[in-house]
């Protein structure tokens, strides 16, 4: 069972010891919510959406007036506010917080859930998200709610700042509400219009899915639903504020969504929420996830039943549905290995060779806006991007794929091959031996003879772990 180490966590590193239950070893780290690992700054939601605003947005509309006819200095003084704002700083930061919490926190099982969660409600790479707010919104909206309902989760997902900016809700207004009449839009010409990308996107990816049958329509009354909820305005810019709901831009009267007719108003929201996470093909969407996500590609019926259940008795209660599948990970260990995507292999190739990986809080506190920060600082950023995998960028609103079919490719397969030599260098001197190569084999593969054998296909020990970071048993779980 020493794959199920890796399959459900990050595997077991060579300074701690196998656990003689690994069920319950798992099973206990899912009721609660412990602080981060992470001893160093960590900045709020609150506090980022400022320093976007505030230090960025508002500075470089500035300068983009004041040398509107210089390009050159423009670029130039564009650049001296990145570094006097630290924004080249914050994303590298928080990848640092998330792969701490993965390789040294004592609830590696809960973080790879949270990865999980996170790109289900995937924020896209655009408009300095990833600089700023999604960290702080995987941190905020999605971990601080892994011990409470899903239906919370996906509420709180909804309404958060980051997601509403994703999916330009703010541009979502009532053709038939207050705002809609007012002077100003006639004078402007632009009128109230509903904009549909949230509304499809809670549908779609993050409750009941396609396979619901929902219409053009459901869609449609689902976003006049919706409509108020935005970011809050100011003069000065429109990002300054937390999430509000403007009732001047809802839409009045009745909606109906399946079927079912909800009122006017603010509530709304969390009651077709309500509504949508307690259909049944929300259940089986997310247990077909979790079983992809944990276990194989393609799940069936069998393994999904016993996730189904426990969010139904629960009435969607996170550690029960997680540990459900926890379970079903564990019963299906040796029948089933998973292709382990780039972020999760390269987190398990730091954990188990001890790498010094993440830079530590001590070395990322050294830096202070207001000088460009170097390669000891951006690190992080540069690796998951070389990787083709950075969790803060998602290209699509769906997040990264859980399929294998997606990550092998020759040229990702050779950029795992460059990143296991590459990544020698953060390897602690002390554990330059054979006997650490050893120690790593013993305690997260079933057939450690196997792999020791294999890799005495080389006496060099860069060699080694390039070997056995690209051998089929590491490259699945």
């Amino acid at each position: 069972m020493k794959n199920f180490f890796r399959k459900v966590a990050y595997g077991i590193s060579p300074n701690e010891n196998v656990p003689s239950d690994p069920l319950k070893w798992a099973l206990g780290q899912l009721n609660d919510i412990p602080d981060l690992s992470w001893k160093g700054r960590i900045h709020s939601e609150k506090v980022m959406r400022e320093k976007y605003s505030r230090e960025w947005r508002v500075e470089e509309q500035k300068l983009r007036k004041k040398y509107k006819d210089n390009k050159t200095l423009y670029k130039t003084n564009k650049d001296l506010l990145r570094h006097k704002t630290g924004q080249r700083f914050w994303e590298s930061l928080e990848i640092s917080i998330r792969h701490t919490e993965a390789i040294q926190s004592k609830s590696p099982v809960l973080a790879k859930l949270w990865f999980f969660w996170a790109n289900h409600f995937a924020i896209v790479d655009k408009d300095f998200l990833p600089k700023y707010h999604t960290g702080p919104y995987q941190r905020e909206s999605i971990r601080l709610n892994l011990n409470q309902t899903f239906e919370k989760l996906v509420y709180d997902a909804t309404i958060s700042w980051a997601m509403i900016r994703n999916l330009d809700k703010s541009d979502n207004e009532g053709p038939k509400s207050k705002d809609a009449k007012a002077e100003w839009r006639r004078r402007k010409k632009r009128p109230a219009t509903i904009n549909e990308n949230h509304a499809r996107e809670l549908l779609e990816l993050h409750t009941v899915s396609p396979a619901a049958g929902y219409t053009q329509e459901d869609i449609t009354q689902l976003a006049y639903i919706m409509t108020g909820w935005r970011l809050g305005w100011s003069k000065s810019t429109d990002d300054t504020k937390k999430v509000e709901f403007a009732s001047e831009v809802h839409q009045p009267g009745k909606k109906v969504v399946f079927g079912k007719t909800y009122k006017s108003g603010k509530k709304g929201l969390a009651a077709v929420i309500k509504d949508l996470v307690n259909h049944p093909n929300c259940r089986d969407f997310i247990a077909t996830k979790l079983c992809r996500h944990l276990i194989t590609d393609e799940p069936t019926e069998e393994m999904k039943k016993p996730i189904i259940k426990a969010f139904k008795d629960s009435d969607g209660f996170l550690p029960e549905i997680h540990k459900a599948a926890i379970r079903v990970a564990f019963k299906y260990n040796d029948q089933y290995k998973k292709f382990q995507n780039p972020e999760n292999w390269f987190l398990q190739m730091a954990k188990l060779s001890d790498f010094n990986w993440p830079p530590s809080a001590e070395v990322m506190d050294t830096y202070e806006p207001g000088r460009k920060p170097g390669s000891l600082y951006r690190k992080p950023e540069w690796k998951l991007n070389d990787l083709g995998h950075n969790p803060l960028r998602a290209a699509q609103p769906n997040g990264f794929s859980d399929l294998a079919i997606d990550w092998i490719s020759p040229e990702l397969l050779i950029r795992r091959l460059v990143y296991a030599k590459d990544t020698y260098e953060l390897t602690k001197s002390a554990n330059n031996n054979l006997e650490f190569n050893e120690k790593i084999v013993n305690k997260n593969f079933d057939e450690p003879e196997k792999i020791l054998k294999y890799l005495e296909k080389t006496n060099k020990l860069y060699e080694k772990q390039i070997l056995l970071f690209n051998h089929p048993e590491f490259l699945r779980a």
